[in-house]
């Protein structure tokens, strides 16, 4: 399967659960992409409805408080085979200068998702 990456700042607008997100991209010159869907990589949440809803709210809120309107460093994979059509996204977000925490990774380490190869 070919990958390719992409980097770009951008903006989180809204958090659906603990592993999809909508943002607004900067792709620079005064140009941006909004309200874009990005599924985070590697990873699973649970689920906002059903039987694992309490969990699913639980990962939501934590990947909120996190992250939502603020800037990221996105890091974008077109993965043609994500079944949704989404971007998949590694989630950077700056904690002191120049120092970034990877949220994909952290939501893993605080057992609000778990890794999982797609």
């Amino acid at each position: 399967m070919e990958k390719t990456l992409y980097h770009y700042k951008a903006i989180v607008t809204d958090v659906y659960d603990g592993d999809t997100i909508s943002v607004e991209i900067d792709l620079g010159l005064h140009t941006f992409i909004k309200d874009e869907k990005i599924r985070l990589n590697r990873i699973n949440a649970p689920e906002v409805k059903g039987k694992e809803k309490p969990k699913g709210i639980k990962s939501r809120d934590f990947l909120r408080k996190k992250i939502l309107g603020k800037e990221i460093l996105l890091e974008t994979i077109k993965d043609k085979d994500e079944k949704y059509g989404r971007y998949l996204g590694e989630i950077f977000l700056e904690v002191e200068k120049n120092k970034y925490v990877n949220i994909n990774d952290l939501l893993v380490e605080k057992g609000f998702a778990e890794y999982k190869n797609y």
